[in-house]
């Protein structure tokens, strides 16, 4: 591991962005500059070729200009390159093919490996292969790496050594979801029924007519197809029908989440059931009666907010849940960083919340993975 014998409990967490010219990459910079026990050494684009000029995050993003990061230079990838650097963590807000090449190195080297792509998020490898194009040539990386659902998976992602980090549009849908599907409350004969509208930054910072000032509109697109449905359904636990929408605004998801209730399932079955997954979760608010999540109430956080309403009659109970979350936070870089926290022992809301400027001691075997 690239832990030194004199290793201090101190020691911030040496962390790189590979994509950091993208949205999520300029993200998870920002968070990770802030955050008290992390320490960002190096940039790479999303290329194994460097763009012109080697530009500086504040080239690229001028609100970086003046920072503690503003002059760290978007490198070209390598693995050597990144290993040089001895590193503890690094965040790959990559496209889903150089995730699927470099991740198996990056382990093997000893860095734990926050993966923001699809690489690693569906346990089926022929779903994955209809999905993304290309066939999965790491079985057992697969099998081992763990989804990045914080809220549900803590305990597995304190030891992983590969973090998939689930997509935006899962994570609005399963926060909603899977704790009525855990408490047995849902129908699971019949689909759950997702309606999501995410801001234009969701499609990245790749230059399309349809995401131009002037012809952005709210539209559905990816209908019966997305690739994120698969994901939803797999980790929700239930077959889900899943229609996303572009939005004609720059960053936030809000999700529409249809699901049929058993018998006698009423509204404080409904709370309780949402109560006990979220507790002492900091980030999942789940609002009182008659209130509805809202993008302007999540944007640039990393919470994720519930609201929801049912109605009873002769054909059964339907339930509506609305979930809002930030798609380049919460649904993204955000995350990433909620999953470092749980693997480096850190407080969960570590860098996101008022907390101590202390630094709390960090264990060896926390930052080491406790692979020897």
């Amino acid at each position: 591991m690239n832990l030194t014998s004199d290793f201090s409990s101190t020691r911030p967490i040496r962390a790189a962005i590979v994509g950091a010219s993208g949205y999520a990459g300029a993200e998870l910079l920002a968070i990770l500059a802030a955050h008290p026990c992390a320490e960002v050494v190096g940039l790479f684009g999303s290329s194994k070729k460097a763009d012109e000029g080697a530009p500086t995050a504040a080239d690229l993003f001028p609100r970086f200009e003046g920072s503690s990061v503003g002059a760290l230079r978007v490198d070209a990838f390598s693995i050597d390159a990144a290993k040089s650097l001895s590193l503890d963590a690094i965040f790959l807000a990559t496209p889903h093919e150089l995730s699927h090449e470099v991740a198996r190195a990056l382990v093997d080297a000893g860095i734990i490996v926050f993966d923001l792509s699809a690489a690693f998020r569906l346990s089926n490898r022929a779903v994955f292969e209809k999905n993304y194009g290309f066939a999965h040539a790491h079985a057992d990386l697969l099998e081992e790496a763990v989804y990045g659902l914080a809220e549900f998976n803590a305990d597995a992602i304190a030891e992983a050594r590969l973090i998939a980090v689930p997509g935006c549009y899962p994570t609005a849908s399963i926060l909603a979801i899977l704790p009525l599907v855990e408490a047995g409350l849902v129908d699971t004969t019949r689909p759950a029924i997702v309606d999501a509208v995410s801001g234009v930054s969701g499609a990245g910072r790749k230059a399309e007519v349809k995401s131009l000032f002037c012809e952005v509109s709210m539209q559905a697109y990816g209908v019966f197809k997305h690739r994120h449905r698969p994901e939803i359904a797999e980790h929700a636990g239930i077959a889900t029908i899943f229609t996303p929408h572009l939005g004609c605004y720059d960053r936030g998801i809000l999700a529409t989440v249809h699901l049929e209730l058993h018998a006698g399932v009423g509204e404080s079955e409904v709370r309780a059931a949402y109560d006990a997954a979220y507790e002492g979760r900091p980030f999942v608010r789940v609002l009182k009666s008659g209130r509805w999540p809202s993008i302007a109430a999540v944007e640039r956080t990393n919470f994720c907010d519930i609201g929801f309403a049912l109605e009873t009659t002769d054909a059964g109970t339907h339930l509506i849940v609305e979930s809002a979350i930030d798609n380049l936070v919460k649904g993204a870089a955000g995350q990433a960083v909620q999953c470092m926290n749980i693997r480096f022992g850190l407080p969960e809301s570590m860098g996101f919340l008022p907390a101590s400027t202390r630094m709390p001691a960090l264990s060896t075997s926390a930052l080491s993975g406790g692979v020897s």
